[in-house]
């Protein structure tokens, strides 16, 4: 299985989204600094995930909740979710 998933900063509140084959050993590089992208936002929780059948499936989830349109999507679908955690 393949990954897109959404992680929330606990330090600054931004989300951040990404995709990967291995969920929880990226969950782990992230909050351990390991990622370049994220390694001054830690420490992160995983607040949203989506299972592919392969890597293009959700390369291109990713990709599409990276746009306008799907950053509304997210926040429709986490509203509650957002709203209680900051």
């Amino acid at each position: 299985m393949f990954y897109t998933y959404i992680l929330k900063s606990e330090k600054s509140d931004r989300l951040y989204t990404g995709s990967t084959n291995d969920l929880r050993k990226r969950f782990k590089e992230h909050n351990s600094g390991r990622s370049a992208h994220t390694a001054k936002r830690g420490p992160y929780k995983l607040i949203y995930y989506e299972a592919c059948n392969n890597e293009d499936d959700a390369r291109t989830r990713e990709k599409y909740l990276k746009t306008g349109m799907g950053k509304r999507y997210i926040h429709n679908r986490l509203k509650r979710f957002l709203s209680l955690t900051g």
